[in-house]
Order: C-alpha cells, then structure tokens, then sequence
C-alpha cells in the first residue's frame, strides 16, 4: 500500500481514466472550427456595416469620408426629413500645407457643397487634433458645439459613414452623445469592393479587418473621457 501511495506522490494525485479524441474526432472538431470560420468571414462585413437610421433630427457626416459617401449622404438627405448636416473631423495631418482648409470638417462640408448641397444647410464641426479615437473625439466635438451655444443635441442624430466603420461610428457617437440622444447610422456600401466577397480584395480585407479589430478595442478596451 505504502509503495502504491509513493508511486502515486504519496496520495496528492491520483490515476484517472479521461477520453481523447480519435481521428474521426479530430475530423470533426477540425470541421466545426473551419465552418464556424467561414460564418464568420461571411458575417463579418454585414455586422460592421450596420444600417439602423432614425427617422428626423440630423444627419452627421464624417468629413473624411470617399466621394461617394459624401453623394450618398447628399441623397440621404434628399429622401428624408433632417434639419440639417453636420460635418466632422479632426485636422488634416497629411498634405495640409496642399489644400487650404484647415480639417476634414471643413473640406468634407466644401465637397458637399461641390456636389450640390446647399450651404445653408451645412454646418461644419472641426475637433482638435488627437493621435487616437478621432471618432470619438469628432463626436464629443458635435456635442460641444450645441453646448456651447446652449442648445439641446437634437435627437436623434443619424451618422453616415463608409461600410464596416458605421457599427463603430455609432458606438462611439453614443458614447459621446450621452444616453439621451438616440443615435442612428446608415452604412454607405464601399465603392472599392464588393462586400459580398470583400476578402477577394485587398481594400476589402484591410477595412473590415481593421474596422473589425477597432469595434472590439472600442467595445471592450476604450474607456471614454467626457
């Protein structure tokens, strides 16, 4: 018994029977997993690339967005009852000393007004310059602009922003915002690929790979300062 017990590190552990998988288990744990990844890859675009607009209040426009973003905001505008677009973004910090305006506010508002919108219905909103989380940044900036002028934020506030950016656009806008502004966004599809087949394209893997990446830094690690 004695022999048995030191064999056994003197009773501290004890020999069990356990199961592994056979060959055939392997197969099919190794099946699940390459399934499960597929439904991910296939998903992965349409969760980024949200759609959930709220009808009236405002429309805001996320001044460094493509041109077709800004055409789609434009007939977005069009189609429905907003009060007014609001532009924006944190200063230009590449080729500044080439353009004239100061932020992506500023030129995302010219452009719209390039394209056919009335500047009577614009209304440019600059952050300062920040290294990380311009999206929030942008969005505590709208915040401060009504508060500064001792107006209510209207609600709810729609966000227009290109594809898989929109789910972490409206996160962060509500977290900015506050929880008593409702906050819409409409994703504008990528005018660079087809989000049906985005990792056949190497525009498509970089932003839904990135953006993805961004909404679990911004969902389970960003920490907002108001």
């Amino acid at each position: 018994m004695d022999e048995r017990r030191r064999a056994h590190c003197w009773g501290l552990v004890c020999r069990r029977e356990c199961l592994v998988p056979t060959w055939r288990g392997w197969a099919g744990l190794l099946l699940v997993l390459l399934l499960g990844a597929v439904l991910v890859v296939r998903n992965a675009e349409p969760f980024l690339a949200v759609t959930d607009s709220k009808p009236g209040g405002i429309l805001v426009v996320e001044g460094w967005a493509s041109d077709y973003v800004l055409q789609d905001a434009i007939a977005e505008f069009r189609h429905h009852q907003y009060s007014k677009v609001y532009v924006t973004g944190v200063p230009i910090d590449s080729g500044s000393m080439l353009v004239e305006y100061e932020s992506y506010a500023e030129l995302g508002a010219v452009r719209l007004a390039k394209l056919g919108l009335s500047t009577n219905l614009l209304q440019c909103v600059p952050a300062p310059l920040v290294r990380k989380d311009r999206t929030y940044d942008s969005a505590v900036a709208l915040r401060r602009w009504f508060e500064a002028r001792h107006l209510p934020c209207p609600s709810p506030v729609n966000v227009l922003t290109e594809g898989p950016h929109a789910r972490r656009s409206r996160l962060l806008f509500e977290e900015a915002l506050g929880g008593h502004v409702t906050v819409g966004v409409i994703a504008a599809p990528p005018g660079n690929y087809n989000p049906n087949r985005w990792w056949r394209s190497s525009a498509g893997v970089r932003n839904v790979i990135g953006e993805a990446l961004a909404y679990i830094y911004a969902r389970f690690f960003f920490w907002p300062s108001r």
